[in-house]
């Protein structure tokens, strides 16, 4: 009985001295979104904006950097507010509102009546650390909801350069800036490709 007490004791210890020692936490990183996007003119409906899908590299907070082009690792001293797929969801609703082209915008469950529906994939959302640049690559289509048909499909990327040592900081700014170009496209094609 003294001998199982003794060991409880110190495993307590050793769990206490553990939790005392703990690293400090990454930082967290927010998108952002252009006040103002250009693009057609109105485009007539609502749209609902469905929740990104995501290979599982990219479906959490954790920032992806490719050391080459079959490894994949990640940034320890930095995190998105968000998993990545809801984050960039919201901020595609973000821009559609800013645009003031569309009737409505919302997600699922937003109780819309619904017309069409963007469904995308997040592609790529990383650091090339070979040659130090951001790179986005979003793979989008519109539904329209009645019927079921795809009325527009399209794929649109970005790059940026990270700009001297890759740190949470610059990795984070080089992927925001290549995100804001993304939705640009994005809202703009929209506009374009109407209804």
């Amino acid at each position: 009985m003294r001998s199982s007490m003794l060991r409880f004791g110190l495993v307590a210890a050793v769990l206490a001295l553990a939790a005392c020692s703990s690293s400090k936490p990454p930082q967290t990183f927010d998108l952002n979104v252009p006040a103002r996007l250009a693009g057609g003119g109105p485009v007539r409906g609502n749209l609902v904006v469905a929740e990104p899908s995501a290979v599982a590299t990219l479906d959490g907070q954790r920032v992806v950097v490719r050391p080459n082009a079959t490894e994949v690792t990640y940034l320890g001293d930095a995190q998105w507010s968000d998993r990545l797929p809801k984050l960039v969801q919201s901020k595609i609703v973000e821009a559609y509102e800013n645009s003031g082209k569309l009737k409505s915008v919302g997600r699922p469950g937003d109780r819309l009546t619904v017309d069409y529906q963007l469904v995308s994939e997040l592609r790529a959302f990383e650091i090339d650390a070979a040659t130090g640049v951001a790179r986005v690559e979003l793979s989008a289509k519109v539904v329209n909801d009645r019927t079921g048909q795809i009325t527009a499909a399209a794929i649109f990327s970005a790059t940026r350069p990270v700009g001297g040592a890759i740190t949470g900081l610059t990795a984070t700014s080089a992927l925001d800036q290549a995100l804001a170009e993304v939705l640009g496209d994005l809202v703009g094609w929209r506009s374009r490709a109407g209804a």
